[in-house]
């Protein structure tokens, strides 16, 4: 837990007034009460947990269940307004913006949206349903995701119309 909390705070840019490294310190707090194996020692440890939740998420406006699956170095860029199913789960290196939901398309239906690695969510968007979004894609601001998108796209509009990257040419030297 704590090797992932110094990994979060380095990703916050080691700000302590980042709010989202608040949510990010409580959603891994929340993981790692899961992993006491007495239930009696864990239930004081999900008490206190329940209670940060709740303080953070009125603090921050970020609903992040410890039920997410979040992988390594995710970064919440903007707090407000962000919801996120505790069904859904998320690779490594993903960034997250304000206004953002992340979850069921309908209650009827189970299941929520599955991300790889390094997806980029824009301010705003909505990604709804049993669908999957690859590795390397970037969902624009305000767009809604209906659809499961393939690796390397960019995602734009409501509906989403997914665009392709365009690679550049093997012979063609960038300058940074």
């Amino acid at each position: 837990m704590f090797e992932l909390i110094r990994e979060d705070w380095q990703n916050h840019h080691r700000t302590l007034m980042n709010r989202g490294m608040w949510v990010m310190a409580v959603y891994r707090f929340g993981n790692w009460r899961y992993s006491i194996p007495n239930r009696f020692v864990r239930v004081p440890f999900s008490a206190i947990y329940k209670f940060l939740f709740v303080v953070v998420q009125c603090l921050t406006s970020v609903e992040l269940p410890c039920e997410t699956k979040i992988g390594r170095r995710f970064r919440i860029e903007h707090c407000g307004d962000i919801v996120v199913s505790g069904d859904a789960s998320f690779g490594d290196d993903c960034i997250i913006r304000n206004g953002v939901t992340i979850g069921l398309k309908n209650t009827k239906e189970r299941g929520s949206p599955v991300l790889g690695n390094r997806v980029d969510i824009g301010a705003g968007a909505k990604i709804l349903g049993v669908i999957t979004i690859g590795d390397d894609v970037s969902i624009g601001a305000n767009a809604v995701v209906l659809q499961s998108i393939p690796a390397n796209s960019i995602a734009v509009g409501v509906p989403a119309r997914i665009i392709p990257r365009r690679e550049p040419p093997a012979d063609e030297t960038t300058f940074v």
